[in-house]
């Protein structure tokens, strides 16, 4: 029919709030009350991504579940050059250590880049965070790895577990509160580097950035996109990579991670918020299906 496909490259937050983009380096902005729909093209496969901006060479084929969208070797490739991956020494510019919260008894301890500001905690989903200090990044990686172990935090949450919390957050009031209390424990410690300055308690609030303010309960979560598979619904929040889509079939989280690695179209003409592809339902309630648009 000679529609246009595009490939999508990911969920990215900047000043102007969050925005899919896609191969090329055109950008789709998600504010609130926007109608997303798009279809996967028939009979298309899903390949590797590639890694460090170059493609894959073999352009595998790889798992609709996954969301790296990468080979294996293109995974080891990418990770080896991950701060995350505690893999990078050298690196010369100074970091945050930070504490997120994402829901009740939910806190991590990370590290970020400080040239990139929050944006590593809205690509994560922090509902709240607070810098907790700045340094060089193996005097951050230490203490890291010190306030791990002392305050009983881990350095990742799945994106499960920050998913079934959103539609029923505490107050800000509350969820500062837990912040608060363990930015101060933190910042009492001994075995913090010399060379890490300790930053005074801000909790920054995510909230009303994501829309999760009046964000209604999630009734499902898209397990992966199929060759020929629908999307449609309207954007009632964003909270890092997961679109949550008021849908046929209720309110319905599409981590955009998912979408990577695939050939989409416009869906064709039609209306409704349809939703074909494979969805883990989380509660009871009337389904329903239908429809089409790319955005």
């Amino acid at each position: 029919m000679g529609r246009t496909a595009w490939r999508c490259t990911g969920l990215r937050w900047g000043d102007a709030g969050p925005s899919l983009v896609w191969e090329g380096g055109r950008g789709s902005a998600l504010p609130r009350g926007k109608r997303v729909a798009f279809g996967v093209v028939p009979e298309g496969v899903r390949t590797c991504v590639g890694a460090r901006g170059n493609a894959c060479p073999m352009r595998v084929g790889v798992s609709g579940r996954s969301t790296g969208a990468r080979c294996e070797a293109c995974a080891r490739l990418e990770r080896a050059h991950s701060v995350a991956a505690d893999t990078i020494a050298d690196d010369p510019r100074p970091y945050h250590v930070y504490l997120a919260w994402f829901g009740p008894g939910m806190v991590k301890v990370g590290i970020t880049v400080v040239e990139r500001g929050s944006a590593r905690l809205l690509e994560q989903g922090a509902v709240c965070f607070s810098w907790l200090g700045r340094g060089p990044l193996m005097a951050a990686r230490r203490t890291e790895e010190v306030l791990r172990a002392a305050l009983g935090v881990p350095d990742r949450i799945p994106y499960a577990d920050k998913r079934a919390v959103r539609a029923a957050l505490p107050g800000a009031g509350e969820r500062g509160a837990e912040l608060v209390e363990l930015h101060g424990r933190a910042v009492a410690l001994d075995g913090w580097p010399e060379s890490l300055e300790r930053l005074p308690c801000r909790p920054v609030d995510h909230t009303e950035v994501f829309g999760l303010d009046a964000l209604p309960g999630v009734d499902g979560v898209v397990n992966e996109l199929v060759a020929g598979g629908v999307v449609g619904g309207e954007v009632v929040a964003v909270a890092g990579p997961d679109l949550h889509l008021a849908t046929g079939r209720g309110t319905v989280v599409l981590d955009t991670r998912l979408m990577t690695g695939w050939e989409l179209t416009a869906a064709v003409e039609g209306g409704g918020d349809v939703l074909t592809v494979p969805v883990r339902e989380l509660r009871s309630r009337g389904s329903g299906d239908v429809q089409e648009g790319l955005f």
